[in-house]
């Protein structure tokens, strides 16, 4: 397997671009222009050049820190040094095994230091990595590790014993298992997250073994499989909110550009507390979480998974200064009784990602609480983000759609906007975003003909419908295939969730189209409310009447307890569509 192709280098702009400032020539692509450079300071310009792979990342932090906390997770916390050291004894069990550099691990865990053990470790072994999300259930777990030829899996001994003992024996090829407790390397059994009993170790008979277990055998840690830039660090399979999910192939490089530009771009001093709040599993986790606090020697704060009032005790005991998460995330944090703005005082930077930011809810979390929540652009194909609003700026409001720029490019990135005839169209207009730059991956695991399509020459085409203003704004309207048809006209449901944010009791929204006799399509909106808050659902169809063209407003509101969401926050319009 190859790293990316395609890509532009890490350390300076794109191929064909000018220098920041100058003018495109006559007849080149306006977007290879970069007109974004003059709105990035001087640092967030200079070039990076990023170490080959995390591994590398963590060794340096070993160095530079070994005696500071690396990961904190409730009362327990685990330094550099010793970290390194268990995670040299898990490479060292799964080498002893039999698993050689290139094959696959599986890890299917909560945001915990024994992920982070896993992860390392499976590294260390020379192993590429294969993040399962822990809501998976058998079927899916079962495509994924047959589809990815996995040799070893590493989950919670929970999952173990309740349906991967069964689905691990039918994988063609998988032969080592590792459960772990998620309960060890802390003692705060808090029932909000960690409401759960301890299971019996693995017996002798068994497939698996203990993962904490193998991490204090001391087994020496195998010889340097000397992994580069170019080698997989992880198949990440894509939520599979529209078809089977495919495994796109994130290499070392792909991951430590994406993590440098984030520990040099952002005000964050070296050693400071990174929350995770997006899971580690997912993409935006893994780089701007995990990777970034490795590149800056700082500390991993972990909580199990999100439950609002144990993340503000978090951020109250631990004083973090980054974390980033879906904007679903701070509505609930937002929304929470306890919520007060001396538990977001330390932040330095936060980020949203991975779900619609409305800029209704960046105002109400600056007004209520204080810091600014700074919007991002990324897909797992180009390793997380690919636009973010940089630290000296405010994202500006699109005037007509009042969509919430997601950010600018890189200076090694270029973003383009595309017409269905993949021909550029001019800033202001609507198309298909596109991606080229070393965040970009090499393709799609064992699915050439799907990587063909999606990355013509080495170019990411998103399926998401976007435009740039002439500043270099990116803004993103929805994705391709959520487009309404009503009577003809198109409807992009950001836009009508956007107005259904602003309203005082809503504290998530989604709009789907449904079938309708007479326009073909309508509008369906599915709203949750703030806490104590009421209204009927023919007020909220006419607040969005109001606003917006009549084609456009929802015909049909219906409020539900909660929205369904992926594992990373993103809101399942698929399955709102099946409720009807």
């Amino acid at each position: 397997m190859s790293g990316p192709t395609g890509s532009v280098p890490s350390d300076g702009p794109a191929p064909g671009a000018p220098a920041a400032g100058a003018p495109a020539a006559p007849g080149t692509s306006i977007y290879a222009a970069q007109p974004w450079l003059a709105l990035l300071s001087e640092a967030q310009r200079a070039p990076v050049a990023p170490p080959p792979t995390v591994l590398h990342a963590w060794r340096a932090a070993v160095d530079r820190a070994p005696d500071r906390p690396a990961l904190a997770y409730f009362d327990g916390r685990l330094d550099y040094r010793e970290t390194d050291e268990l995670s040299d004894s898990v490479a060292g069990y799964l080498a002893a095994r039999g698993l050689r550099r290139g094959d696959r691990v599986a890890i299917m865990l909560q945001n915990s230091p024994h992920f982070v053990l896993a992860l390392l470790g499976a590294w260390k072994a020379g192993a590429t990595v294969v993040p399962l999300n822990p809501m998976y259930k058998a079927g899916e777990v079962g495509h994924v590790l047959a589809d990815a030829g996995v040799t070893a899996l590493i989950c919670s001994d929970r999952a173990w014993e309740t349906y991967l003992r069964d689905t691990a024996a039918a994988a063609p090829g998988l032969r080592i298992a590792l459960t772990a407790c998620e309960l060890d390397l802390q003692s705060v059994n808090d029932p909000r997250v960690l409401g759960f009993e301890r299971l019996s170790a693995p017996g002798p008979d068994d497939l698996a073994d203990d993962l904490l277990a193998a991490a204090r055998a001391g087994h020496p840690a195998p010889a340097d499989r000397g992994l580069t830039a170019e080698d997989v660090a992880l198949i990440s399979y894509t939520s599979g909110t529209s078809g089977t999910p495919k495994g796109a192939m994130n290499a070392h490089g792909n991951i430590m550009v994406n993590a440098e530009r984030q520990r040099t771009g952002h005000p964050i001093p070296e050693g400071a507390a990174y929350f995770a709040l997006a899971p580690l599993f997912h993409i935006t986790g893994m780089v701007c979480q995990l990777s970034a606090c490795v590149a800056n020697a700082g500390t991993l704060v972990l909580a199990h998974r999100f439950e609002a009032g144990v993340v503000l005790e978090a951020f109250a005991a631990h004083r973090p200064a980054y974390t980033v998460g879906p904007s679903t995330a701070f509505m609930a944090l937002a929304a929470h009784p306890d919520a007060t703005p001396d538990h977001f005082s330390s932040f330095r930077v936060i980020s949203s990602g991975g779900a619609p930011l409305p800029p209704a809810l960046v105002e109400k979390f600056r007004a209520g609480f204080g810091p600014y929540i700074r919007n991002g652009y990324g897909l797992t194909e180009c390793t997380a983000p690919c636009a973010s609003v940089p630290p000296e700026h405010e994202a500006p409001v699109d005037p007509v759609s009042g969509t919430l720029s997601v950010g600018v490019p890189g200076p090694d990135t270029v973003v383009r906007i595309l017409d269905e005839e993949g021909r550029e169209v001019p800033f202001g207009e609507q198309g298909e975003i596109a991606v080229r730059g070393p965040q970009v991956v090499s393709g799609y695991w064992n699915l050439p003909e799907a990587t063909a399509a999606a990355f013509p020459d080495g170019e990411l085409r998103t399926g998401d419908i976007g435009f740039m203003d002439a500043a270099g704004w990116l803004y993103v309207v929805d994705r391709k295939k959520d487009m309404i048809n009503a009577s003809g006209f198109k409807v992009w449901p950001r836009e009508v969730e956007d107005v259904l944010y602003t309203h005082p009791a809503v504290r998530e929204a989604a709009v789907v189209g449904v079938p309708d006799a007479y326009r073909g399509e309508t509008v369906r909106a599915y709203v949750s409310l703030r806490p104590g808050a009421s209204v009927a659902p023919g007020e909220l169809g006419a607040y969005c009447e109001e606003r917006l063209a009549a084609y456009k407003y929802p015909r049909e509101v219906e409020i539900l307890t909660e929205l369904p969401k992926t594992a990373s926050g993103k809101i399942l319009r698929r399955e709102l569509r099946s409720l009807r």
